[in-house]
């Protein structure tokens, strides 16, 4: 296959609660459901109507990203006017903390591999429909962070594993709205070809991220580009847009309407400091320090909050059931209910003692499977549930499985008739009647053997 040089200009929402330069809330895409409802005059660029300062919890964003790439962090921010002519612009121009004149918020980064030249701070403009001529203004004004690789990807593949790494390492300090996505400026020149390179606007998702690389590489291929070229994405193949410009087509100059703002050194300390360790870091401390098995640690990784949870109750239980426990069965409560672990108030302390339930044979599993689906949203002790002892009397489980069997005919029938599943219904149907404390074991081998 032949080698690409690729380089990515990725945009995402910062995760914030007002728009960059107002107090009108950060509310994105599907959350919103009337148009310009989530406006002033600020963001709608009003005659009259100057910006407030940028807000802290942006720029917070936007330094925590620089320094998870590996940047140098730039401690003054310079707003620029970045001018184009286009409907969905309400001021004529976009705030922007890139451009000619510009001192990016993070530069000269490295980020598993892959050279960072910048990444910066800017608005987001409105939405334009060009079929209808409206303009919603809602996402007018939203926080939006461009990170700008150099172009060292040399296939499509490469480019969607880094993408996933990187979206998933930014998920640990919340920077960017999940439920927004995050959209991409592919750039793709073939070297053996000498051709010139070619940029591909607003692709939306991984997927055709990969899609357009890999229809561009092969374009390129057949057609050498002579000219920069600005091209979009749509119905599987690249389209061209207009000849690309250049930076003076923009028109940048410093807006006299927001200040310098300086970034203390001791600001930036701190964000470091409480950085937390990203998923690669983290995958190694659970192997090399709980000895946990590649595949485990890497589910436990995928979250932050589970990831930290376990790390907090490994040392006061059993390794291999907390494993079991957090990775299969917390997860599996969690994702049932459509909650994240954040959203539910699970105490570590009684999730050690359900444990430890288990570990001392005062309950079963599937009591304690129970128990778990009843933290949902606020955990408590489970010593409160627990109401006599494991149920092992051999005599006591046949008398149980009697009544079950008399009592659920067709089950007994689908089984002999080779409906293995069946048996599962039945022995259900057992456990609830011990509420769940019945041996499971014992009432599986007693109950095969009364079948046959």
């Amino acid at each position: 296959m032949v080698k690409a040089k690729i380089g990515l200009e990725i945009h995402g929402y910062l995760n914030t609660s007002e728009k960059l330069f107002c107090s009108c809330k950060a509310i994105h895409g599907a959350k919103l459901t009337k148009p310009n409802t989530n406006i002033c005059p600020i963001c709608t660029g009003q005659p009259g109507a100057k910006p407030m300062p940028p807000n802290k919890e942006a720029i917070d964003k936007i330094i925590q990203i620089a320094l998870l790439l590996g940047c140098k962090v730039n401690e003054k921010i310079y707003w620029q006017r970045k001018h184009y002519n286009w409907p969905d612009l309400p001021k004529g121009y976009q705030d922007t903390i890139s451009g000619a004149y510009s001192v990016p918020n993070g530069v000269d980064g490295n980020f598993l591999g892959i050279r960072i030249k910048e990444c910066h701070l800017e608005e987001d403009p409105a939405a334009w429909n060009p079929e209808t001529g409206e303009i919603d203004y809602n996402r007018s004004g939203l926080p939006l962070v461009e990170i700008v690789t150099e172009p060292d990807f040399e296939t499509s593949e490469q480019v969607v594993d880094w993408l996933r790494k990187l979206i998933h390492t930014l998920s640990y300090v919340k920077a960017l709205d999940k439920s927004a996505g995050i959209k991409c400026d592919v750039n793709v020149s073939l070297p053996s070809k000498k051709g010139a390179r070619v940029e591909i606007k607003n692709v939306n998702s991984i997927k055709n991220i990969q899609k357009a690389i890999d229809y561009e590489v092969s374009r390129q291929e057949k057609e050498v580009p002579k000219k920069q070229e600005t091209r979009a994405f749509s119905s599987g193949k690249t389209i061209l847009m207009r000849l690309k410009e250049n930076a003076e087509d923009y028109r940048f100059l410093t807006d006299p309407d927001l200040p310098v703002i300086k970034i203390d050194k001791k600001r930036i300390r701190k964000i470091k400091e409480n950085l937390p360790e990203t998923p690669l870091e983290k995958l190694d401390k659970l192997i090399k320090k709980y000895k946990i098995e590649k595949k485990y640690a890497e589910i436990l990784v995928k979250d932050l909050a589970i990831a930290e949870f376990f790390e907090n109750i490994i040392d006061k239980t059993e390794p291999s059931l907390a494993v079991r426990w957090v990775v299969i069965e917390l997860r599996n409560v969690l994702n049932y209910n459509k909650k994240e672990l954040e959203d539910v108030e699970i105490s570590e302390k009684h999730f050690v003692e359900l444990l430890d339930l288990i570990m001392n044979k005062k309950i079963t599993e599937l009591k304690a499977k129970e128990i778990l689906r009843k933290w949902i949203p606020k955990s408590f002790s489970p010593s409160k549930e627990v109401s006599g002892k494991i149920v092992q009397d051999e005599d006591k489980i046949s008398n149980l499985i009697d009544e079950v069997l008399r009592e659920n005919k067709k089950a007994v029938e689908d089984y002999k008739n080779g409906e293995e599943k069946a048996i599962n219904f039945l022995i259900g149907q057992v456990m609830r009647k011990t509420q769940n404390m019945a041996d499971y074991s014992i009432v599986r081998s007693l109950l095969i053997k009364k079948l046959k």
